[in-house]
């Protein structure tokens, strides 16, 4: 007998992966599968439901992903989401119509009839959405069960067929009651039961590791970061004494970060690791020289990183295997499967075609951050590293707008170190929620006054988000009298920056990162 579980189609979403990743937040097995996926396969007895994702494309046009429509006379629930709710309307046989408004953000959903998927919803409630289509006549059989001030079929359902459709996003944080939604569908619809621990997960990709790998040696990229230390604890339990970890000070790290990374790695009290620190700074400053495309930079770093690593393979014997900490959302910003491209991540985007590795090993790609964090504590490695502040692969060059200089370097580091500093002291009392937080160069410079001098200095941009998934982000309101502090050290601190800005934008729009 398989696992039960919770099948999301993927039609090209941002948020495919963290639609299954809620239903896993409800202890119920989910997994990714694309919309192509044979129907025979759908119908596995294990299958308990399926959820389709949203997605950029319009259902009325040939291009547009589509399902086949067997799937719903499989006796299976469903649960359309954004342009699965869409695909689900226009493939039994509704109306699908560009909107005459496009509908981004948060709005308000109103409830217009009892339904079992908004049992314990209040009747108003704060929804996320992102749509330029919308349903405009319903399939036979379905009613209306909710809208919103421009979508009048904002969700709907056939409850003999065990459809049920929403326009809106409930796997996203801006969604208030979307995750209790989402349990009515899971647990009442589904009839799933809540058994699924975290613990299966470190059990299953051990098992995985060690049959990819077999009796070979993997090397690993190791920063210092949540992601690829998990990594490190994850592969030193399933392979042991196969791994080597090579940590490369790339020269963009925070301020003495290349010496606590050490510290921490080299610690036999707390790790057993083959530790191998590479200072390759001269070379990834020297090949960003010149380059201003934030795209350009990241593979310039990927590939670089993959350079090092290399040329320390040719150093060890047998490692046959890449491993890295690459995370869900590094996927999907750098577009995975047929989900667009944000940006791409230096362990995703900027992998060689030509890699002189056997293959790469990725425990982690399915995870969210603070899913890592769980696993991180279930292997036992100490909280303060498990919770440390993220921190990108490509480091300071993806914080520094424009061309990345030694000098840049330096005053990002600097700039950096005081407002960790300031903020770390006063959250203490103040208990704000911070996910991550850290200043950033831009390449603007404007005229300011230094000692009854002018300067024409850099602008430092400072940034704090709140969020659990790193799919959405919200900005953290900083107390006016901090920032005043933060930004009179800085100027007054940091030489070459005369100005510092707060960047109060959410995700989206924007990125984490300014790059």
């Amino acid at each position: 007998m398989g696992k039960k579980r919770i099948v999301v189609l993927d039609f090209g979403g941002q948020y495919n992966q963290l639609i299954a990743r809620r239903v896993r937040d409800l202890h119920v097995y989910s997994e990714v599968l694309p919309y192509n996926t044979p129907l025979e396969q759908l119908a596995d007895e294990d299958i308990l439901g399926f959820i389709f994702t949203g997605g950029p494309n319009s259902v009325y046009e040939e291009s547009s992903p589509h399902i086949d429509k067997k799937v719903f006379d499989l006796g299976k629930p469903v649960l359309g989401i954004c342009y699965g709710c869409q695909l689900s309307a226009y493939t039994l046989g509704g109306t699908v119509s560009p909107a005459e408004y496009s509908e981004y953000g948060n709005t308000e959903l109103e409830l217009t009839g009892e339904s079992i998927l908004f049992e314990g919803v209040p009747a108003k409630s704060q929804v996320f959405m992102s749509h330029t289509d919308k349903v405009t006549k319903l399939p036979e059989g379905f009613k209306n069960i909710a809208k919103t001030a421009l979508t009048e079929n904002a969700a709907f359902m056939n409850e003999e067929k065990r459809v049920y459709c929403v326009q809106y996003h409930p796997e996203v944080e801006h969604s208030i009651f979307g995750q209790k939604m989402l349990a009515n569908f899971v647990y009442k619809v589904c009839g799933a039961e809540p058994t699924w621990q975290s613990d299966s997960f470190i059990e299953e990709r051990v098992a995985e590791i060690r049959a990819q790998v077999g009796n070979k040696k993997v090397l690993l990229g190791l920063s210092g970061g949540v992601d690829s230390s998990v990594v490190a604890a994850l592969l030193d339990k399933a392979i042991g004494k196969q791994l080597t970890c090579v940590f490369v000070n790339h020269g963009l790290l925070r301020k003495n970060e290349a010496e606590q990374v050490k510290a921490i790695f080299t610690d036999k009290s707390r790790f057993s690791l083959n530790f191998i620190g590479v200072d390759a700074s001269d070379l990834f400053l020297d090949r960003l020289k010149g380059v201003i495309e934030p795209e350009q930079k990241r593979k310039i770093i990927g590939k670089s990183f993959i350079d090092v690593f290399e040329a320390e393979k040719e150093k060890l014997t047998d490692c046959s295997f890449l491993a890295q900490g690459t995370i869900y959302p590094d996927r999907i910003e750098s577009g995975l499967g047929i989900s667009a491209t944000i940006k791409s991540h230096h362990n995703v985007g900027g992998l060689p075609k030509d890699l002189k590795f056997e293959g790469i090993v990725e425990p982690l790609k399915d995870l969210f951050k603070d899913e890592v964090r769980a696993v991180g504590l279930a292997l036992g490695l100490p909280a303060e590293l498990v919770y440390r502040q993220p921190f990108p692969g490509p480091g300071l060059g993806i914080r520094i707008i424009g061309e990345v200089t030694k000098e840049k370097v330096r005053m990002v580091q600097e700039a950096d170190a005081i407002y960790r500093e300031e903020l770390d002291k006063a959250n203490k009392t103040l208990g704000l929620k911070l996910s991550q937080y850290f200043a950033a160069l831009s390449n603007m410079k404007s005229v300011g006054v230094k000692g009854d001098h002018r300067s024409y200095d850099y602008a430092v941009v400072l940034r704090a988000v709140e969020t659990d998934d790193f799919m959405t982000a919200r900005p953290v309101n900083l107390p006016y009298d901090l920032l005043a502090r933060v930004s009179d050290r800085i100027v007054n601190e940091v030489e070459g920056v005369n100005r510092v800005l707060y960047d109060f934008t959410s995700k989206p729009p924007a990125t984490v990162e300014l790059e």
